[in-house]
């Protein structure tokens, strides 16, 4: 057995152990042999593995950034895949955000120093990504611009539908629908040019579906996210699998089909994904099919972290709960001409505030013919009045009078000449 070998036989029962062991063949400088190029290798990333399992980031930047050197005896799509392998390592430890930035752009300096320009472009890429987790949209989207100009010239049409779609999904995070449609166009347009991989084709309809919801097309939006959970699912991508998942009931929700929600719940994909997030989405179609702003926000405090983390579930439950609370107003203040906003707020159950500010929405949106009285804190609910047709025939009659005054003047004029 080799010296690697038994390393990794001691890792989980011997972690000290192992870790100096892995350390020794690192510090002996790799022949070019295929043999100890892969060990080294397979130590490099061993050791990156217990770091990982431990939760030692430190160590594990440091011991990307002391193999560097090192990377020069690799072929280079070698380097390329192993760079990248180091630099998942810290994907899955929580908090490390601002240390996966900082050690992505020290690798793509020494990819310009080493002009590894497909490497660079990778981790520019993996950049642009950590970009938009981080919320650092500007960084984004000047590093898309950058990289697109340059990426169009050599036509990489893999990496270009990558990046057109990372641009789609900065721009939807800044609420400019239009720009990240048009990005989402491009990215599909260049994708049908080449052979698009099962978890890229995964993401163009998970954004697909993001933006179809946006403009309240949810049945189109639900088709694409069934797409995008069975792309993910192929690939055992349990995360956006279950995001996915999440989106289509949310669409369901979204179009009061409450059946489909409990359909989809006892289906095979919602049993191998079962957790807190349904059952948080399952709070959400129960508050809405009762009609229950109490229960609503109920699901909103018990299932804060699954409903508030993701900005797609949080914008949609909020426009879920200003209908459901808007349905709840109407239906209270039905049987009153006036009424106290107080005694409104303790029959739907809120803050007299919160109550007065959506009235007062309400009515501006021409939802709700009233008044509020600050004076007296009360709303005055005007009769609904039907539209005089009278205006709309005095219309019509003006301008039929005019298109006989305009043939009157075409007529005299032809006359006069």
């Amino acid at each position: 057995m080799s010296r690697l070998e038994d390393a990794k036989a001691i890792q989980k029962s011997d972690p000290a152990k192992a870790e100096a062991e892995y350390k020794a063949i690192l510090s002996r400088k790799p022949d070019t042999t295929d043999a100890a190029l892969k060990e080294y290798e397979q130590a490099l990333l061993a050791l990156g593995e217990l770091y990982r399992d431990g939760g030692r980031t430190q160590e594990l930047a440091a011991l990307v950034e002391q193999t560097m050197s090192v990377l020069n005896q690799f072929a280079k799509s070698k380097t390329n895949k192993l760079v990248r392998q180091m630099i998942d390592l810290f994907s899955t430890i929580p908090d490390t955000l601002d240390i996966q930035i900082t050690l992505t752009k020290s690798c793509i300096q020494w990819a310009v120093n080493e002009r590894r320009t497909f490497l660079r472009q990778g981790l520019e890429t993996r950049l642009i990504a950590l970009y938009l987790e981080k919320n650092a949209y500007k960084d984004a989207i000047d590093l898309i611009n950058t990289l697109l100009r340059e990426i169009k010239r050599l036509d990489d049409k893999m990496v270009l539908v990558e990046v057109q779609l990372l641009e789609s999904r900065a721009y939807h995070a800044l609420r400019n629908i239009p720009k990240s449609r048009a990005s989402l166009s491009a990215a599909r347009t260049s994708a049908n040019a080449v052979y698009c991989p099962p978890l890229m084709q995964a993401g163009l309809d998970m954004q697909s579906g993001i933006l179809h919801a946006e403009e309240k097309d949810f049945n189109t939006a639900y088709s694409y996210f069934i797409e995008a959970m069975e792309g993910y699912h192929t690939q055992d991508e349990t995360k956006k699998a279950t995001d996915a998942l999440k989106y289509m009931l949310l669409c369901r929700i979204m179009e009061n089909q409450t059946d489909e929600v409990n359909s989809i719940l006892v289906g095979k994909h919602a049993l191998k994904y079962a957790g807190r997030d349904l059952e948080a989405m399952k709070a959400i179609a129960r508050a809405h099919t009762d009609k229950s702003l109490a229960a609503f926000e109920q699901a909103l405090n018990s299932y804060k972290d699954e409903l508030t983390a993701d900005r797609f579930i949080r914008s949609h439950s909020t426009d879920l709960y200003d209908n459901l609370l808007q349905q709840n107003l109407l239906r209270v203040i039905e049987p009153f001409s006036r009424v106290e906003i107080a005694h409104i707020a303790k029959l739907v159950g809120l803050d007299t505030p919160q109550v007065e500010a959506k009235l007062s929405r309400m009515i501006l949106d021409k939802k709700l013919s009233g008044v509020l009285d600050q004076g007296t804190g009360c709303l005055i609910i005007f009769e609904e009045t039907g539209k005089d047709k009278s205006y709309d025939a005095a219309i019509a009659t003006i301008k039929k009078l005019s298109d006989v005054v305009d043939v009157l003047y075409t007529n005299q004029a032809a006359l006069l000449d």
